[in-house]
C-alpha cells in the first residue's frame, strides 16, 4: 500500500521525465506516442490513487528527507484525485486528437517542443493541485506560466505571438501577488506549510485584521487574472482564439481551472471557515461570478469568429464557479468542483470541434458556417450536443450546475441570484445555438453542398466522441459524483 501513497508523486515524475526526452526523438510519430503513453500511465496511477482514498481517507505524502513543516509534501484526498483524473484524461484525449492534427497549426520541425511543453504543462498543474506547500505551489505556477504561453506561441505566426506576450505579461502580474500573498501569509505565521499556516493562523487572525484582507485580495486578484475571472479576463480572448486547437482545448479545460483549485485550498484549507466569514472576500466573489457569468456572455454574443465565441464563453463558465465559491456553503464548494469537471469535458469538445471545422473548411467566421451540416454532420452535432450542456439542457452537466445553484441561491435566501442563473443561460442559447441552426438548416447553402465532403474520419472523430460520452455520463451520473464530492467533508 505505501507504493500506492506515491502513485501521485510518481504521476508528475513520469510527465516531466518524458518531456526532456521527447527533443532527442527525431521521429514526431514516437514523440506522439510518448505523449500518450505518459498520460495513459497517469490515469491508471490516478485511478487507483482515486480508489484508494475512497477506501482509505486522505493522507500527505513526504517528498524528500525532511517532514513537514520544512519538507515538501503532497495532500492526497478526494478532491485531488478527482482533478489528477479529470487531468490526466483530458490531457490524453486532447493528445490523442492533436496526433491527427498539429502538424496543421504547428510546423512539423516544432512538434517535440509542442508535446514538450504540454507535458510540462500538465505535470506543473498536477503539482498545484496536490501541494500542501505554498512556495511549491508557487514554483508550479510558474512553471506553468511558462508552459501555458509556449503553447500559444508555438504557432508561431504574428497574432500568436502578439496574444503570447500578453498572456505572459498578465499571467507575470498575476503570479507577483500571488507570490506577495504568500510573503503575507509566512510573515503572519513563519510557514508555508498550509496545515501549519492554517494551525497558526486560527490562533492569532485576530491579531492580522488588515493583513488577512489583504492577503486575500491579493490571492483573489493574482488567481482571479490566472484564471480568466471577469473583469481580469482581458488576455484570454486573443490567447485562447489564435493558439492551435489542441492548446485552446488545454487551456480553457486544464490551466484555468488548477489555479481556482489552488484559491479553493486558500480559502478553505489555509484560511478557513472561521476567518474568510470575517472578510467580506465570499460577497466579492459570488459579484465578481455574477458579472462574469452575464458579461461573458453579452461579449460572446458580439463575437464573430468562432473560437472567440467559445473563449468568451469560458469567461461565463468561469463565472459559475467562482459564484458557487461565493455562495459560501457546502452545496456551493461542491457545485463548485462539479462544475469545474463537467466544464473541463465540455468546453474540450467544443474546442476541438470547432478547430476540426476550421482545419476542414478553414471557415472561422459564424456566418459563413450556413451548411457546414452537410459537410460535416457528425462534427457539428458533436458541437451541438456539447453546447447544449452549457446552455442548461436536462440531464448534462450544465443543467446539474444550474439547478442546484438555483437551489442553494434559495436555501441563503437570495432569491434575486436566480435571476442571474436564469439570464445567463438564456445569453448562452443566444450565441451557441445560432451556430447549430446555421450549420444545419440553411437550405440555400446546403445544396450547393456535398453531404459529408469534409467529414473527419472515423478515427480522427473518436476522441471528441469519447469526451462527449464523458460529458453525457458526468450529467446522468451527476448524483453520484456529487455524492463522492460531499464525502470531502464527512
Amino acid at each position: 500500500m505505501t507504493i500506492i501513497k506515491s502513485f501521485p508523486l510518481i504521476g508528475v515524475l513520469i510527465l516531466f521525465l518524458i518531456a526532456f526526452i521527447m527533443p532527442l526523438i527525431k521521429k514526431n510519430s514516437v514523440v506522439k506516442f510518448l505523449s500518450i503513453a505518459s498520460f495513459s500511465t497517469c490515469l491508471v496511477l490516478f485511478v487507483v490513487s482515486l480508489n484508494y482514498v475512497i477506501h482509505n481517507g486522505s493522507y500527505f505524502y513526504k517528498i524528500g528527507h525532511f517532514v513537514a513543516p520544512y519538507g515538501i509534501e503532497f495532500s492526497i484526498g478526494i478532491i485531488e484525485c478527482i482533478m489528477a483524473v479529470l487531468f490526466a484524461f483530458i490531457s490524453l484525449i486532447i493528445s490523442w486528437y492533436s496526433c491527427y492534427s498539429i502538424e496543421h497549426d504547428v510546423n512539423e520541425s516544432k512538434v517535440p517542443l509542442y508535446y514538450l511543453l504540454i507535458n510540462i504543462l500538465v505535470g506543473s498543474l498536477l503539482g498545484i493541485i496536490f501541494s500542501n506547500d505554498m512556495f511549491n505551489v508557487y514554483v508550479f505556477i510558474e512553471i506553468s506560466n511558462l508552459a501555458s504561453c509556449g503553447i500559444v506561441v508555438v504557432k508561431d505566426k504574428k497574432e500568436n505571438i502578439r496574444a503570447g506576450i500578453k498572456y505572459l505579461i498578465l499571467s507575470c502580474l498575476g503570479s507577483g501577488l500571488v507570490l506577495m500573498g504568500i510573503a503575507f501569509l509566512y510573515s503572519m505565521t513563519g510557514h508555508l506549510n498550509m496545515t501549519f499556516i492554517h494551525e497558526n493562523l486560527i490562533n492569532s487572525y485576530m491579531n492580522y485584521p488588515q493583513a488577512i484582507i489583504i492577503t486575500l485580495g491579493l490571492f483573489t486578484v493574482g488567481i482571479g487574472v490566472k484564471s480568466a475571472l471577469f473583469p481580469l479576463h482581458t488576455w484570454l480572448p486573443d490567447a485562447h482564439s489564435n493558439a492551435p486547437t489542441s492548446s485552446s482545448a488545454m487551456l480553457s479545460s486544464l490551466v484555468l481551472k488548477a489555479y481556482i483549485i489552488f484559491l479553493i485550498k486558500v480559502l478553505y484549507r489555509v484560511m478557513g471557515n472561521e476567518i474568510i466569514s470575517e472578510t467580506p472576500i465570499l460577497f466579492v466573489l459570488l459579484a465578481l461570478g455574477s458579472l462574469g457569468m452575464i458579461m461573458g456572455s453579452v461579449l460572446a454574443i458580439f463575437q464573430k469568429n468562432l473560437k472567440r465565441i467559445i473563449a468568451y464563453s469560458s469567461v461565463a463558465q468561469i463565472g459559475y464557479i467562482y459564484f458557487a465559491i461565493g455562495l459560501g456553503t457546502e452545496l456551493g464548494f461542491v457545485i463548485a468542483i462539479y462544475h469545474i469537471i463537467g466544464h473541463a469535458i465540455t468546453k474540450s469538445a467544443l474546442f476541438l470541434c470547432s478547430g476540426s471545422i476550421i482545419e476542414k473548411t478553414g471557415i472561422k467566421e459564424i456566418a459563413n458556417l450556413k451548411g457546414v451540416g452537410k459537410e460535416m454532420p457528425y462534427t457539428l452535432s458533436l458541437f451541438l450536443i456539447s453546447s447544449l450542456s452549457l446552455v442548461g439542457i436536462p440531464l448534462l452537466p450544465g443543467f446539474v450546475s444550474k439547478w442546484y445553484l438555483a437551489i442553494e441561491s434559495i436555501g441563503v435566501n437570495k432569491l434575486y441570484l436566480i435571476v442571474i442563473i436564469l439570464v445567463s443561460s438564456l445569453l448562452n442559447a443566444v450565441y451557441y445555438l445560432p451556430i447549430s441552426i446555421h450549420g444545419f438548416f440553411n437550405e440555400e447553402q446546403s445544396s450547393s453542398k456535398l453531404y459529408k465532403s469534409k467529414e473527419k474520419s472515423v478515427k480522427e472523430l473518436m476522441p471528441i466522441t469519447i469526451l462527449v460520452i464523458a460529458m453525457l455520463y458526468v450529467g446522468v451520473n451527476s448524483e453520484g459524483i456529487i455524492n463522492l464530492i460531499k464525502t470531502t467533508f464527512v
